[in-house]
């Protein structure tokens, strides 16, 4: 992929709630909130005040909140719907909604990483007239955690093979590829092909990164869990919003073809504990800023002239 289409390719995967975009955007993060918290039967829709709130305790001013909620409409991830006390909100869209269900298993639950599963390997062509589909195909490979045999080869676990399909199906790119299942037997070891077909180095810079950022809040919280459900909502939305890119970035390969002390694993267990000791009182939290809101804008409309 040539430098100048990255940027673009980033955003764009951002902007569609591709849990392998980058994090801790505005839109990420707007995008994360929804996919935690956001997801209650029936569609939880948030007003625009409760998300600039949420928000504030992250970092993201109000101005950015709102350029993003609309950024985030007009490209189909969250739609306009009134919330429970009948103020003007947003929820995510059915679309966005199946995005965020699919990547649960992913990124909730450590793959089976059992070289018995075989191989999958994507073929592809796309004609020069549609380069943005080559351009989208090549973009949803690699969130899916693909890595790049040849030129329209690319290769992932034979787990993730049902995954792919739907995907490729659901983005009405399944007339361009032709999925096969296979073994690796030759010439190479695979170890070494592996080693060619990702970026390992990359991957695990990836999972460093996101251990030295969040492995001292797991110790933190462990050595002082009685602190605010406002600090446990600020810590789990961070974690989660960085760890839902690894699951898709890293292919999760057999331990027998990755080098030695490699740190998926633990960077998984990190976000998994966060995750156990967090989204409760997390939860808690939303649930407590949305009341606190919701009780304010009825004393206003109580207060307001012409009214009552």
């Amino acid at each position: 992929m040539s430098e100048q289409h990255e940027p673009r390719e980033r955003q764009e995967r951002q902007e569609q709630g591709d849990p392998a975009a980058a994090p801790h955007t505005p839109r990420s993060l707007i995008v994360t909130l929804y996919g935690a918290y956001g997801r209650a039967p029936g569609g939880a829709a948030l007003a625009v005040a409760e998300l600039i709130r949420l928000m504030e305790a992250l970092g993201v001013d109000a101005p950015s909140v709102r350029s993003s909620v609309s950024r985030l409409k007009r490209r189909g991830l969250l739609v306009a719907r009134r919330t429970p006390d009948g103020a003007a909100g947003y929820a995510l869209s059915d679309e966005a909604r199946q995005v965020l269900d699919d990547g649960d298993a992913r990124i909730f639950t450590l793959p089976r990483r059992r070289l018995s599963d075989g191989w999958v390997l994507a073929v592809f062509s796309v004609p020069e007239a549609e380069r943005s589909k080559r351009h989208l195909l090549r973009s949803r490979l690699g969130g899916l955690g693909f890595g790049t045999v040849a030129p329209g080869v690319w290769i992932a676990p034979g787990r993730v093979r049902d995954e792919a399909a739907h995907t490729l199906r659901r983005l009405g790119l399944d007339g361009y590829v032709d999925l096969f299942r296979g073994e690796h037997v030759g010439y190479a070891a695979t170890a070494d092909a592996v080693a060619r077909w990702w970026d390992l180095d990359a991957l695990a810079a990836l999972h460093e990164e996101f251990l030295r950022r969040h492995e001292p809040v797991l110790r933190s919280w462990r050595e002082r869990p009685a602190r605010p459900a406002a600090d446990a909502y600020r810590d789990h939305l961070l974690a989660l919003d960085a760890w839902r890119r690894l699951p898709y970035a890293d292919p999760g390969l057999p331990a027998a073809l990755l080098p030695a002390r490699w740190p998926g694993e633990r960077s998984a267990d990190v976000f998994l504990h966060l995750d156990e000791l967090l989204r409760g009182p997390a939860l808690s939290h939303v649930r407590q800023v949305r009341g606190e809101l919701a009780r304010r804008a009825a004393r206003h409309r109580r207060t307001e002239p012409g009214r009552g």
